[in-house]
Formats: C-alpha cells, sequence, structure tokens
C-alpha cells in the first residue's frame, strides 16, 4: 500500500523549508552585517570559523576558506564524527540548515556592510549597538529553525558526543565551547575588517589585532554580550510562538460555565474536582486552556454568564495536543 502525499502536507513541508532559509539569512545577515563590522565575535561554529579566518593569510581567507566554506566545513567535520560516536541523529532539515547556512553566509559576503555601518554610525556607542541587534537577528534566525525542526549543527553535535560519554548539560556544552572560542581569540594575532568611526568599511585594509590588545579583549566582550542576546532571543521568539494561558473558573453553576466556553468561545473546558476549605462543599473548577490572545475574550464571556466567579489566570510555556502545537515539534 503505497503512501499518500496530500497538497497539504506538501505546502507545509515547502512552508517549513522556506522558513528555515528565511532563518539561516538572518542568521548570515547579523554576523556578517552588524556582528563583524562592529568588530564583534560570537561562538558556535560561526564564531569558530570566524576566528580561523582571521588567523589565515588574506589571500586564503578571501579565497576558498571563507566564513561561509568553513563554517560548512567545521560542520562536515563534526557530523562525521557525530555519526561515528553517536549515530545518526541530526536528520534531513539539520543537513539543510547546515548547507543553506553556508550559502547564505556566502551570499551575504556580498553585501555592503556600509549599508548597516551608515545607519548607526550616529548613535553613541553604535558598535555596541550593531552587536546587540546583529545577535537579536541571529537569534530569530536561530529560533525559527528551530520551531520548523531545524538544528544549526556546530556545537549542538559536540553536546551530542559529549553527553554519548558524560551527562552534562546541552547548556553547559554550548556555554563552555563558545567561552573557550572567546577567551583563545584574545591570545591571537588575528586580522578583521571593521568597520571606522567614520563608517567606512575598507577590505583592502583589515586591521591587525595583536594579542591581549585592548581591541581584542572589546571584541571578547561583544562575544558574551552577542550569546547573551542571542540566548534570550530564542526563548523569547519561541515562547511567544508557544504561549498560552490557563485559566481556572470557581463558581456554583460549573455546568452552564463549561457550555458556555464550549458554545460561546468555541473552547473546551475541563472539570476538576474542588472543595472550599470554610464550606466544605463540594464542586467543580472549569479550566480552559488557550492562547494568549483569545485571553480577554474568555474573561468577557466568563463575566456576562457568572459577574461572582472566582478566575485565576496563569501562563504556560508550550501546550501540545489537538488544537495546539503537534507533538512532534519537541
Amino acid at each position: 500500500m503505497g503512501v499518500k502525499i496530500s497538497s497539504r502536507s506538501i505546502l507545509v513541508g515547502i512552508k517549513e523549508y522556506v522558513l528555515m532559509t528565511f532563518g539561516m539569512f538572518c542568521y548570515a545577515f547579523g554576523w556578517q552585517m552588524c556582528v563583524l563590522p562592529a568588530g564583534g565575535m560570537g561562538g558556535g561554529a560561526a564564531g569558530l570559523a570566524t576566528l580561523i579566518n582571521a588567523i589565515l593569510p588574506t589571500t586564503l581567507s578571501e579565497g576558498f576558506f571563507s566564513i561561509g566554506n568553513l563554517i560548512f566545513i567545521i560542520n562536515c567535520i563534526l557530523l562525521i564524527l557525530g555519526v561515528m560516536i553517536v549515530g545518526w541523529k541530526f536528520g534531513i532539515k539539520t543537513l539543510y540548515c547546515i548547507l543553506m547556512m553556508s550559502v547564505m553566509f556566502n551570499v551575504v559576503e556580498l553585501l555592503d556592510p556600509a549599508l548597516v555601518v551608515n545607519v548607526f554610525k550616529g548613535v553613541d556607542a553604535w558598535r555596541l549597538l550593531m552587536v546587540v541587534l546583529g545577535a537579536a537577528s541571529c537569534g530569530v534566525g536561530i529560533a525559527v529553525s528551530f520551531m520548523q525542526g531545524g538544528s544549526t549543527g556546530g556545537t549542538d553535535i559536540v553536546a551530542m558526543i559529549i553527553n554519548k560519554f558524560r551527562t552534562v548539560s546541552y547548556g553547559k556544552v554550548l556555554l563552555m565551547t563558545d567561552c573557550g572560542i572567546l577567551i583563545s581569540s584574545v591570545f591571537l594575532t588575528t586580522t578583521v575588517c571593521m568597520a571606522t568611526d567614520a563608517g567606512i568599511v575598507d577590505p583592502e585594509n583589515p586591521m591587525t589585532i595583536s594579542p591581549l590588545d585592548p581591541e581584542a579583549f572589546a571584541r571578547m566582550v561583544y562575544g558574551f554580550i552577542m550569546i547573551a542576546v542571542i540566548g534570550y532571543t530564542v526563548d523569547f521568539v519561541q515562547s511567544g510562538n508557544q504561549q498560552s494561558n490557563q485559566i481556572m473558573i470557581f463558581c456554583k453553576d460549573y455546568e452552564s460555565m463549561a457550555n458556555m466556553i464550549m458554545t460561546k468561545a468555541n473552547r473546551g473546558a475541563t472539570l476538576i474536582d474542588a472543595m472550599g476549605s470554610y464550606s466544605k462543599t463540594p464542586s467543580k473548577a472549569v479550566m480552559v486552556v488557550c492562547r494568549k490572545r483569545d485571553t480577554s475574550t474568555i474573561l468577557k464571556f466568563v463575566r456576562e454568564e457568572d459577574p461572582n466567579a472566582f478566575i485565576t489566570v496563569g501562563s504556560v510555556m508550550g501546550v501540545y495536543g489537538q488544537g495546539f502545537d503537534a507533538l512532534n515539534k519537541l
């Protein structure tokens, strides 16, 4: 019996890959057009590729060993090690994101960073602002890819390899690897192409940063700021997509309240056994889980049904199941 593929599943698949492509563009744009021209640095495979690219001679760094190509090489090496040690657990979407990240880095490299620099150079501490905005763009790109089931590879694979032998949280592994990349950049002689205070980006005259140079410490600080902003942005975008509210309603006529929610608000409701500590009268609480945007509408209907109802509203990070997000997106 053949597998039936509906037009809806095809459209959903196309949408997912389009969004992952957009996410990788956001990541590459934030890194290439904001972070690097500001003299910033970061972690992960992109940070390691940037560091290697800055150490190599100009003839190599501007040729085959561009940042985009180095990202692809690093991820390929990590993928091979990952398959050999932990098996094949990455999926086609991770491979697609890795490939598209490399492609987008090479595409964005063709753009002129001065287009972004000239917008922000009039702001005090414009370099810091560009690093923050670039990190936010990277975070949006990562979150969009995560929500479609993709992954950027890099240090994620390192975390999987380490967890094969020792039980260490992914967050700690990612933080340690990123910190290692940032701290090592302080002790290496690197050549970077960054914007001057006048907003000029001259690839023909890059700046050489010596070990323990003040500019090297500035890059490291920018890197830690970038890691923090990326982490916050990823959490913000993902929780904003999944955040729902749980409403608990305590009233005398709970059956009418539940029916009203199902008919007027078009939402399901759950009846939970409850008892007042003072009256010792058995009753039931009506529990409703809904998207945050629907909360005010449901509260309005509840007030119309029973003005004396006692209500609590709590936030929940994610709701999975019928009518909400699919479990296969976890």
